[in-house]
């Protein structure tokens, strides 16, 4: 209105001018005001060129098409002689726009309305535009039934003709349902049609999920599922007459009241196939989910056209239309429903494109292809291809597209685009533990070796316990049809006496070739052989099961001396030296000592080094198979996996056992986004031939990431029967004299002054207090005197049991799930064995009663600097030796 004010005003004040008395010639026009501007656009709307005849008519078109522009808030047109003078005013520009007191609505929605309508940054400012926006936004909140919302705009004027713009926004407060009424309904119950909706009145868990919050796209979403929820009923009758949403006076209350029809059940009267299907007709009906005589169903018929699109799609019709046309026969109350089928012309693949595989070869990603250039185009071979590159495990993300080719309808080019995610890591350590000492340690593994897919694999540890040097390769394609074909190689000694877990060390060297074969889209088996020597020390903490004791090496250089003599002079030692000490002054003293018989030896129980030696070469052959349907390689959401696998050694090896082992997992969607993974673990060896159990080195330990979270790793289940030792000469456990003789009559202990006999303790009495009070012995009369010097360590079992049952959450706040995972689990597992000797502690034979358990939560990123893992539980049921650890962590870098 303005506006046309100022436009009248100056029309009239023109038209009563004497210069615009006549019309006159253009011969130039001068544009005056411009300040950003520029002049360009102001004479491409001005409605006269230089040359034309102007006169009052034209002054008035040359005063609405510049106010049309938007660009001006005031226009004046004068003459001087035959130049036409153009002054104009512009319009203040937009230096900053401000937002504030919105929560409900983000800033980037608000600010999508400004940009949308032309008002941001920089424009020329228009206040009816303005206005019109803050009505708008208005109404967005309305929408989200915040009747009490209101925005206000306020200008700040700027020199140089700027302003800056605060638009306010106060919320309120959205308004709750208080009553939600179905009216109509006489089949189904108000609860159990209610149960569909998303909107509900104000319950208790109303705070967390907001569903009391009315909203009007909500309630168009909850209309819609209600007329589902009968359509697939066969209700095809069915009808929502009116719908009425009154809000309270205060404006925080709202009522919805919907008033239904519901009518009666429609029957399935015919089923026709219509159009031309291409396929044959008895294929097509066979995926027709209605039959004649069953009750009508909107979603059955839905999915019915689905699955004909696919099997279409699938020969090569990927541009197939199919329809489901239900015609009612309201007089009987059926429906005879047809299926057009429309095929369209046959689609042949073009070319097939690779995007995004920076790192990755092309060849890498077309050996994966089912979909082949030239061939028909099969939705089911396009997809087949893009999980088959999905589980590779290079990409974070693999998307396909096919695109028309133009000029042709027969011809698509399919191109898939991948996300490169660090395929490769770098494990390094550098750190004090209190057992092993000094840790260094580099594992590099690759892979996707420099692109090609092959598999690289280079470690080297040392540390106070370990050393170890391996290699490893492998091709997945190593024949164009996928045969693979992988080796490696290794040296590792290890000296467990040095961590207290089980005394003995180990010296082995090997190498091994592997292949496998595709026998499906999904499945593989391999075999492999491989060479392994190895060498085993044992030391005196060894538990019997490795090693019997007590035991001597030779029996003729040892000497024995009685109990008696051994306590008479054991209460007078001092506490250092090993000498009687009495009134203050060393004594004399010489014990009576014999050489030791084999009559007089405990019986011990051979151990595997006993039995089987302590150095084997041995030949090992291998076969698994494997099957995956896992939607990705890492990280993966649906789908199962299962991995058998068999090692055994070659008959007449130095060793000759046998393990088998299963890895299982499957993925069942929950609820929303919550997905539930089952995992298992399983393994079982034994000895054949001459060797009766599995060795000892090649057991299954359990406990730590991936077996039983919350226990320290290879902790849970069978420890070693302790080692024995014969008692010798001592006052406090280690060798002393049996004899002294102060030569140079000093009172000084001299070393050349002691008898330095080894001498062992023959049992004369086990019931002497000192012995029962001072050690922990085996004292039998006649024997040789021994005590425990070990204690229960780990030695593992043959049969190995875990399972884990876990929920994937989703990750609030995190738009990119593909790099993380949360869980919450229960992981439950142990070791066993077949062969628990009666010194063993914590071992038994399978029981589900000795399960170890825990639960807790878990987090998984894989991150720039490659995947890290953290876990943090508590045990459920727990053994006498099994050893906790509630918080757990791994890291390694990728790149």
């Amino acid at each position: 209105m303005k506006r046309l004010c100022v436009f009248v005003a100056l029309s009239l004040s023109f038209l009563s001018a004497s210069s615009w008395a006549v019309q006159f010639r253009v011969s130039d026009i001068r544009l005056e005001g411009l300040q950003r501007v520029s002049a360009s656009p102001v004479f491409a709307a001005l409605p006269v060129r230089v040359g034309e005849d102007v006169d009052s008519e034209d002054v008035r078109d040359i005063i609405g098409a510049l106010f049309d522009t938007g660009f001006f808030s005031n226009v004046q047109v004068a003459r001087e002689d035959d130049v036409l003078i153009i002054v104009l005013q512009e319009r203040p520009s937009i230096k900053k726009i401000e937002l504030e007191g919105n929560k409900a609505i983000k800033t980037e929605q608000l600010t999508d309305v400004l940009d949308d309508n032309d008002l941001r940054e920089g424009e020329i400012l228009q206040s009816d535009v303005l206005q019109n926006i803050t009505r708008e936004l208005e109404r967005q909140y309305v929408a989200r039934a915040r009747y009490g919302a209101s925005v206000e705009a306020k200008i700040e004027e700027l020199p140089n003709n700027m302003v800056n713009i605060q638009i306010l926004v106060d919320e309120g407060d959205s308004a709750k349902i208080k009553h939600l009424n179905i009216v109509g309904n006489e089949i189904f119950s108000e609860k159990e049609l209610l149960q569909q909706f998303e909107l509900t009145s104000t319950r208790w868990n109303s705070f967390f999920t907001s569903s009391d919050k009315y909203a009007r796209e909500k309630l168009t979403g909850d209309i819609e599922k209600l007329e589902s929820f009968y359509l697939d009923r066969g209700y095809l009758d069915f009808e929502v007459q009116s719908t009425q949403v009154s809000i309270s006076p205060n404006k925080e209350q709202v009522f919805i009241t919907i008033n239904i029809s519901e009518g009666e059940v429609y029957k399935i009267k015919s089923v026709d196939i219509a159009g031309d299907p291409v396929v044959p007709e008895s294929q097509i009906k066979r995926l027709v989910l209605l039959r004649e005589g069953s009750t009508f169903s909107q979603q059955l018929m839905t999915d019915s056209t689905e699955y004909i699109t696919t099997m279409m799609g699938n020969a090569g019709y990927t541009n197939a239309k199919v329809e489901g046309i239900p015609k009612k026969n309201p007089e009987d109350k059926t429906v005879d429903l047809t299926i057009f089928v429309d095929p369209g012309m046959r689609v042949y693949v073009r070319r097939i494109e690779f995007r995004g595989n920076t790192k990755t070869n092309d060849d890498v990603l077309r050996r994966e292809m089912r979909q082949f250039e030239g061939a028909s185009a099969s939705n089911a071979q396009i997809e087949g291809s893009k999980v088959r590159l999905e589980r590779l495990e290079y990409f974070k993300e693999v998307a396909v597209e096919t695109k028309d080719v133009p000029g042709t309808e027969d011809l698509i080019d399919v191109e898939y685009t991948v996300e490169e995610q660090p395929s490769s890591t770098i494990q390094g350590s550098v750190g004090y533990a209190q057992y092993t000492g000094l840790n260094l340690g580099v594992n590099v593994q690759f892979n996707n070796w420099l692109g090609s897919g092959k598999r690289l694999q280079l470690g080297v540890t040392d540390n106070k316990y370990q050393t170890l040097y391996s290699f490893g390769y492998s091709d997945p394609y190593f024949t164009p049809d996928g045969v693979s074909r992988g080796f490696d190689a290794y040296y590792r000694t290890r000296d467990y006496s040095k961590i207290n877990v089980t005394s003995y060390s180990t010296d082995a060297y090997g190498a091994n070739m592997t292949f496998g074969y595709p026998i499906s889209e999904v499945s593989r088996i391999g075999f492999g052989m491989g060479y392994i020597h190895q060498e085993i020390r044992t030391g005196i903490y060894a538990p019997q099961e490795i090693a019997g004791s007590p035991k001597l090496t030779n029996n003729s250089g040892f000497n024995y001396i009685s109990q008696s003599d051994w306590e008479d002079v054991s209460s007078q030692y001092q506490s250092t030296g090993g000498i009687p000490f009495v009134g203050g002054q060393y004594q004399e003293f010489q014990l009576e000592n014999y050489l030791v018989t084999e009559e007089q030896l405990l019986e011990s129980v051979p151990g595997f080094i006993d039995k089987y030696g302590d150095a084997y070469d041995s030949v090992t052959l291998n076969f698994n198979w494997s099957r995956s349907t896992l939607n990705r390689g890492i990280m993966a959401t649906r789908g199962n996996q299962q991995t058998l696998s068999l090692e055994t050694t070659v008959p007449g090896s130095e060793m000759e056992y046998y393990k088998a082992s299963y890895h299982g997992q499957m993925f069942f969607p929950l609820i929303g986004d919550f997905t539930l993974r089952l995992r298992t673990r399983l393994g079982y060896g034994n000895g054949y031939g001459d060797m009766t159990e599995l060795p000892f080195f090649e057991n299954y330990y359990a406990g730590g990431f991936g077996s039983v979270r919350g226990f320290r790793r290879s902790t849970l289940g069978p420890r070693g029967t302790p080692a024995t030792q014969y008692q010798t000469v001592s006052s406090n456990g280690v060798s002393t004299a049996t004899g002294w003789a102060d030569v140079n009559r000093d009172g000084v202990v001299q070393s050349s002054e002691v008898s330095g006999v080894n001498a062992y303790i023959a049992c004369e009495d086990p019931g002497t207090a000192f012995i029962a009070s001072q050690y922990t012995a085996i004292c039998e009369p006649g024997k040789l005197i021994a005590s425990n010097v070990g204690y229960a360590s780990v030695i593992g079992g043959n049969i190995l049991t875990t399972f884990t049952a876990e929920v994937i959450l989703p990750l609030p706040f995190v738009e990119d799930s593909r790099s993380m995972q949360a869980v919450a689990f229960v992981d439950a597992g142990n070791v066993f064995s077949d062969y628990c000797g009666s010194g063993q502690r914590n071992c038994a034979s399978f029981d589900v009663g000795e399960l170890s358990s825990s639960a807790g939560v878990g987090f998984t990123w894989i991150s720039a600097f490659g995947p890290m893992t953290f876990s943090y539980s508590v045990p459920l049921n727990k053994g006498l030796y099994d050893e906790t650890e509630k918080f757990q962590f791994s890291f390694g870098a990728g790149f």
